[in-house]
Formats: structure tokens, C-alpha cells, sequence
């Protein structure tokens, strides 16, 4: 088996270093069936920093598990999960922010419904599991787009936002992505249900960043994220 990881950057510089190493470091053999191998192909795609991460990178890319692709202009997440997906090889993908508010470690529970053949999409709720207290209204966007999701797409989720959404190459396939910016994640949780996935959630602990920790989602980027839902509801 081989697991994508498609590690989206845009200046990170202080963390960068560090959540590869733990990309790297994280065992998730325990999970696979005796006798089974794992191969992690690490896919990070640099959306034209310039805080000196891309210096960094040059560094990281050395790695033979890690291919590093570069954008020649900032283009926004959605963009860099897309050229990241163009370019992951593996069995099963996973998105990873390139700060530290996700951990690795929660790849085996991540993995683990799919592997025993329960579902073919996961997300990792921050609202189940541990967490440091979000901001208020944070914590309030988080809540309103999730129930919107529920309303319009007839699910029961607490997470839409979250960053850990783990998929199968067969779904990411079937699934062609086109917004560029903070629309990637509503737009890919919209297509997965109008694909008839069910998405199967995961408690999945969770250290958010303050504003002045470099956060860079705005209240503005809501606005964003339910337009794409009602979109991708109505007009696809």
C-alpha cells in the first residue's frame, strides 16, 4: 500500500521542518494486515512563499520520500491540494497542513475505517476529540458552514472544515476540483456526498494557531466557503 501525503505551504517557515519530520517519523504499520508493507509519499506544493520556506524546501525535496513542487505565483490552498493530487501516486491520499494544529499520530485512526473496508472517506473531527479551545467565533464559523453542510447535503457531520480528510484514489479520481483558495474544502465535501460517499469521521486531536501564530482563515472567508456549498448544491 502507498499513502499520499499532500502537504499544501504557503510561509511557514518556523514549522515546516517540523511537521515533516513527523510526517515522517509516524508508524502506521500496527494498522495494516500481518505481512502487509507501507510506502508514504510525501507531496508538498510551495504556493509561492516568501518568508524563506521555498529555501527551506530546496532543503526538504533532497528526501527520497519527499517531492516538493513550487508554484510561480500564489494561487491559494484549493490550488496547491489540486497540483498536489495531480501528483500523488498512492493507494489512499491525506491532507496535511504544514503547521503543527494537526498531528500525525492520528494517521492510524484516520486510516483505520478504510483499511477495514468501512468507508472510503474519512475526516478527523476536531470537535471530538481533544483540543485546545478555539476562538470564539472561530469556533462559531466552524459550527454555522457544518450545519449548512448538513442541511443542504443530508448528512450529519461536525466537521467540515477540518484539515484531515483522507480518501481513497479511486474517490479523488472521480472528484475534479476547481476552486482555488478557501472554497477546497466545501467544494470537495460537496462533491464527495453528491458521489454517494458517506464520509466517516474520527476524533482527531487539535492545537490551533492564534492570528499572531501566523492563521490566516479571515470571518470574511465564510462568506466563501457557503457560497460554494450552495453552488455545488444547486447549480452543478
Amino acid at each position: 500500500m502507498k499513502l499520499s501525503i499532500i502537504v499544501p505551504v504557503f510561509n511557514e517557515r518556523s514549522t515546516i521542518r517540523e511537521i515533516l519530520r513527523q510526517v515522517r517519523a509516524v508508524d502506521i504499520r500496527p494498522e495494516l494486515p500481518p505481512g502487509s508493507t507501507v510506502e508514504k509519499e510525501i507531496v508538498v506544493v510551495d504556493d509561492w512563499s516568501s518568508d524563506g520556506t521555498r529555501d527551506i524546501l530546496q532543503e526538504e525535496g533532497k528526501s527520497g520520500d519527499t517531492q516538493v513542487l513550487f508554484h510561480d505565483r500564489n494561487m491559494g490552498k484549493g490550488a496547491a491540494v489540486r497540483t498536489g493530487l495531480a501528483h500523488a501516486t498512492g493507494d489512499l491520499m491525506i491532507i496535511q497542513d504544514a503547521d503543527l494544529e494537526y498531528d500525525p499520530e492520528d494517521y492510524r485512526a484516520l486510516l483505520r475505517p478504510i483499511l477495514k473496508g468501512r468507508t472510503k472517506v474519512v475526516y478527523g473531527s476536531r470537535f471530538l476529540g481533544e483540543h485546545k479551545a478555539m476562538l470564539f467565533w472561530h469556533s462559531v464559523g466552524n459550527h454555522v458552514v457544518t450545519l449548512v453542510t448538513n442541511l443542504l447535503y443530508d448528512t450529519t457531520l461536525t466537521d467540515m472544515e477540518t484539515c484531515y480528510k483522507v480518501f481513497t484514489a479511486e474517490v479523488a479520481r472521480k472528484i475534479q476540483l476547481r476552486s482555488p483558495r478557501w472554497g477546497f474544502d466545501p467544494e470537495i465535501t460537496a462533491k464527495i456526498l453528491k458521489q454517494g460517499y458517506r464520509i466517516y469521521e474520527v476524533p482527531i486531536a487539535y492545537s490551533g494557531r492564534e492570528y499572531g501564530e501566523g492563521k490566516k482563515i479571515r470571518g470574511r472567508d465564510v462568506i466563501t466557503v457557503l457560497w460554494t456549498l450552495l453552488k455545488h448544491r444547486f447549480m452543478d
